[in-house]
């Protein structure tokens, strides 16, 4: 056990909240893009059975696996040729941001429930010790992990898709040189990952953020039971 703690950043009795919270999230992401895509007249998700919320078709093996042991990683993307919609710019738009509000959707519902149970005492009268732990373990984890995902798909860095979104809200001739630079700004997207004193600047003030996002959704759930 020392020796997998060792190498998986968390601990490992959270490990299988963690990864339930990652197999929820990826897949609704995922299924969000292709769903969307294909209502706007793209067919290539759907004929690659990627508009379905079966979260195997969705999940990347070594994504997760670096996830779970570098803290981070990716699902399979969802392919998207924005030349079958009608309104390329605008549509393609909307399926690269349903993806990150999926997950933002995803947080308030499980930051909504933690609030709820603890605000209406339901939590505190669950006989059950370990039922009590798993879900004062696992809403919170829900929650603010799906607000993280959130904001950082919203980073205008490829392959994230807020750089997607950039790509389609700015001029055409904006976009053509913004993608002449594309290869270099995934490797500033790389470094931000594996650079400690980069990641404290970018990655870490977003999952704080993340976290007061959630304490506040929940807060306000819970002063809402005891006025």
């Amino acid at each position: 056990m020392d020796f997998l703690e060792r190498f998986i950043r968390l601990p490992l009795d959270q490990l299988p909240f963690f990864l339930v919270t990652i197999l929820i999230a990826f897949t609704v992401h995922e299924f969000a893009h292709a769903y969307f895509a294909n209502k706007f007249g793209d067919p290539t998700a759907k004929l690659l059975g990627r508009v379905t919320l079966n979260p195997v078709v969705h999940f990347d093996l070594l994504g997760v696996l670096l996830l779970v042991i570098a803290g981070f990683g990716w699902a399979r993307p969802v392919p998207v040729n924005r030349a079958n919609f009608e309104k390329p710019r605008l549509m393609g738009t909307i399926v690269s941001a349903v993806g990150p509000l999926s997950n933002l959707l995803l947080a308030i519902i499980g930051a909504i429930i933690y609030g709820m149970l603890f605000g209406s005492g339901v939590l505190g009268n669950i006989g059950n010790e370990r039922v009590i732990t798993a879900l004062m373990i696992f809403l919170p984890m829900f929650s603010i992990t799906n607000f993280f995902l959130f904001l950082f798909n919203l980073i205008p860095l490829p392959p994230l898709d807020g750089y997607r979104i950039l790509e389609d809200v700015l001029p055409p001739s904006i976009s053509r040189k913004l993608q002449g630079v594309e290869q270099w700004s995934i490797f500033v997207f790389l470094l931000i990952l594996v650079i400690p004193p980069l990641q404290a600047v970018t990655i870490q003030p977003l999952y704080l953020f993340a976290t007061e996002m959630y304490k506040d959704v929940a807060g306000l759930i819970i002063e809402l039971y005891l006025k």
